[in-house]
């Protein structure tokens, strides 16, 4: 009865990702991204030495209003964004949407540099200081305080429906397609039933944030970035060890990202468009730029100037999306094991595997794929239940947050044990929902962030020191 139950939600989520929801992600975030883009001569591009000097520390100044530096901001955001969408959404991509979907991958990537540059920056404006000198922020302030002068009371009721998105996203995207992600990966590697991986992965998040125990998520965020490390060093590894096939795979990716590929996908194969949707959908999964998750956390951090934490946050989707990505995207496709016919993270393990068999060394490519997987999806699970908590506080108040808590843990164990269609079909959907109330927010705050940026310019800011 309740397989029944899920096939028929899984088919009406799957009409709704069809018909309406790829539709409006790659109508709203691709133009809206250009535009940006172009309006501001590239300023993701002219100002990424300078991003990377704020986040390294160059003009911190700790008097300044804030919980955390920029780099701790950065960290932050990266702990709750590389996760799944780098190893399984990649695949995923590839198998619906063939080689070419790595393509929009990248563009994603790089109109997500500028989208984040904008939301972190309103972020910033806008955010408010708490009694206790906390201060809190993100999309639905900027919404709510930013917007009532173009619609009045509306802007209230815009910002609590993206709040609702947000609970939504919290349960889908940082919390059911990152259970489901390591469920999947322990039963292909160590045969783990996906139950037990349920029970125990949804008992140790309801510990951590119900008991508070932050030091194991603080230890699993250090973790983090020296596992992308070692995940990028392999990648590379097996990548040079196909180095005959580098040149070969970039054409194909560029070529089926113009126009289109036959894929592995039951559909029959992936029209230019479906190669742009699967693209676009699990690049924003990736890097999250437009949806509005980052702003929550990256408007924590110490500045008087939001513009600086603007260029910060915009190199989250380099890294995440235009360097951890393409790494996992061009070990599958070196490999061949792009139309192998293998769906989620069994075509990355197996191409891994082959890799490293080519390097001679020892078959730990699963298990790298396996540890990577599992913290970075376990460090992304642990961020989003702050995400969706913001939610909460902002619609029902502070003590509901408890209540919260137990239905996200619940909802990693349906991760677990969910079908794989079903738990990316929901993020799919929920994605949407959140991404186009916070992207009509920046179509209309966009001439707020040109100000920051003239502000930034005449000022000659950019050498200023805080």
């Amino acid at each position: 009865m309740m397989n029944e139950v899920l096939e028929q939600l899984n088919k009406i989520i799957s009409i709704y990702n069809e018909y309406v929801g790829g539709y409006l992600i790659v109508a709203f975030l691709v133009p809206i991204g250009l535009y940006f883009t172009i309006r501001m001569k590239f300023l993701q591009i002219r100002n990424f030495v300078h991003s990377w000097k704020i986040t390294l520390g160059f003009y911190d100044n700790p008097k300044d209003t804030g919980d955390v530096n920029h780099l701790r901001a950065l960290t932050s955001a990266l702990a709750s964004t590389v996760g799944t969408g780098n190893i399984v959404g990649v695949s995923l991509a590839i198998y619906f949407g063939g080689p070419g979907a790595l393509f929009w991958i990248w563009v994603t990537g790089f109109l997500g540099m500028m989208l984040k540059m904008v939301e972190c920056t309103l972020s910033l404006k806008y955010r408010i200081i708490n009694e206790d000198g906390t201060v809190s922020g993100g999309p639905m302030f900027y919404i709510e305080r930013g917007l009532y002068k173009f619609i009045g009371k509306w802007a209230k009721v815009l910002a609590i429906i993206f709040s609702v998105a947000l609970i939504l996203c919290s349960l889908g995207t940082g919390n059911l397609a990152q259970a489901n992600g390591i469920s999947d990966v322990m039963k292909t590697n160590y045969n783990i039933p996906p139950y037990i991986t349920g029970l125990i992965l949804s008992s140790i998040v309801l510990i951590i944030i119900v008991g508070g125990i932050k030091r194991i998520a603080e230890v699993a965020v250090r973790l983090v970035p020296f596992m992308a490390f070692t995940y990028i060093i392999s990648a590379l590894l097996i990548i040079a060890a196909h180095y005959k096939d580098f040149i070969p795979s970039l054409w194909l990716i560029v070529k089926c990202g113009l126009t289109g590929t036959d894929s592995v996908a039951s559909f029959g194969g992936a029209t230019l468009f479906w190669t742009i949707v699967w693209g676009v959908r699990r690049g924003l999964f990736s890097n999250e730029a437009g949806q509005g998750s980052a702003p929550i956390v990256h408007a924590a951090a110490k500045t008087k100037i939001p513009l600086r934490e603007g260029f910060v946050a915009s190199l989250e989707p380099f890294i995440d999306t235009i360097v951890i990505c393409t790494m996992t995207a061009l070990v599958i496709i070196v490999t061949g094991f792009w139309h192998s016919g293998i769906k989620g993270v069994g075509m990355t393990i197996a191409a891994f595997n082959e890799g490293f068999s080519r390097l001679n060394l020892p078959p730990i490519g699963q298990h790298i794929v396996g540890i990577g997987l599992f913290l970075f999806a376990f460090t992304t699970i642990i961020g989003w239940s702050y995400y969706g908590s913001r939610g909460i506080q902002y619609i029902l108040g502070y003590r509901y947050i408890k209540y919260y808590y137990f239905i996200f843990a619940l909802f990693t164990f349906f991760g677990c044990v969910w079908g794989i269609d079903l738990v990316w079909n929901f993020v799919d959907m929920v994605i949407t929902f959140m991404t186009i109330p916070n992207l009509i927010a920046l179509l209309f705050l966009f001439p707020e962030f040109v100000k920051e940026v003239k502000s930034y310019e005449s000022n000659n800011l950019k050498n200023f020191k805080e």
